[in-house]
């Protein structure tokens, strides 16, 4: 049986929305009628997940759920690290599994029930990921955020060995980490040893993959030691189904898509 605790780490600001982040967190930047983390909290109860911690900073007491209750968990150093960084201060979260989220993307219900489905099978992988093959799409005429900036994944066979900023090279990527995934317990205790490790060696300022220090440090800094001890690292892939709002030029772009999912 899986656990059903979800983490989603808003902490950041999004400083590439400008004004939009001004007076609101980014999670809470709205999209097509609905705040990005609305259009998450819906995914997430679609496929029976109610269970949200949210690591909140920036702007952390303007998160709202609207009808879903969640818990918190505040970064109070958010302006000086990053995303893993802050999914370590839900730590305490982690033990039984845990489903994770980035707080800037939004994803139909059915891209959750993908995942849901195979972190809940009889002997579910330690990490799986969510992956879109079809993530060239959204890099037409993307140009605020380049394809460079793409988290793509490398497979051996149905593994994945190499994910995230630089890990591939477009034309041998499989597809894009999206920011969704789900930590098994085996999972989880896996990515702490990860942290445990890098902070005992040289703390925050220690480096950690293609990070230069551990506070800086991304998910993929971490999810790529794991997949070179071993530790299988599943893709779930989905052919579109979701958006990743980082600029203006995406707020724009999303908005007619999202919308078609109340159609």
């Amino acid at each position: 049986m899986s656990s059903s605790k979800v983490i989603i780490v808003a902490a950041g600001r999004g400083r590439r929305l400008g004004r939009q982040t001004e007076n609101i967190p980014k999670c809470m930047v709205r999209v097509a009628g609905q705040p990005i983390l609305h259009w998450q909290l819906r995914a997430f109860a679609a496929a029976g997940l109610f269970d949200i911690v949210v690591v909140r900073g920036y702007l952390g007491d303007r998160i709202d759920g609207g009808r879903a209750s969640l818990s918190f968990v505040d970064n109070h150093d958010w302006a000086h690290n990053n995303i893993l960084a802050s999914l370590l201060c839900a730590a305490e979260h982690m033990p039984d599994g845990f489903f994770f989220s980035y707080s800037d993307i939004v994803y139909t219900p059915e891209v959750v029930a993908r995942l849901a489905a195979r972190a809940r099978a009889s002997n579910p992988a330690p990490v799986s990921l969510i992956i879109d093959r079809r993530w060239a799409d959204t890099y037409q005429g993307r140009t605020l955020h380049p394809v460079s900036e793409a988290e793509l994944t490398l497979l051996d066979g149905a593994r994945v060995v190499r994910v995230g900023k630089g890990a591939a090279a477009p034309e041998k990527a499989v597809g894009e980490f999206i920011g969704l995934a789900y930590f098994s317990a085996a999972g989880a205790a896996a990515l702490r040893a990860v942290w445990d490790r890098a902070l005992a060696a040289g703390g925050l300022d220690a480096p950690l993959g293609m990070s230069a220090s551990l506070r800086q440090a991304y998910l993929t800094d971490a999810l790529n030691p794991l997949a070179d001890q071993g530790v299988r690292l599943e893709p779930v892939f989905i052919d579109g189904q979701w958006r990743e709002i980082d600029t203006p030029q995406d707020l724009a772009a999303a908005q007619a898509i999202v919308a078609g999912w109340n159609a």
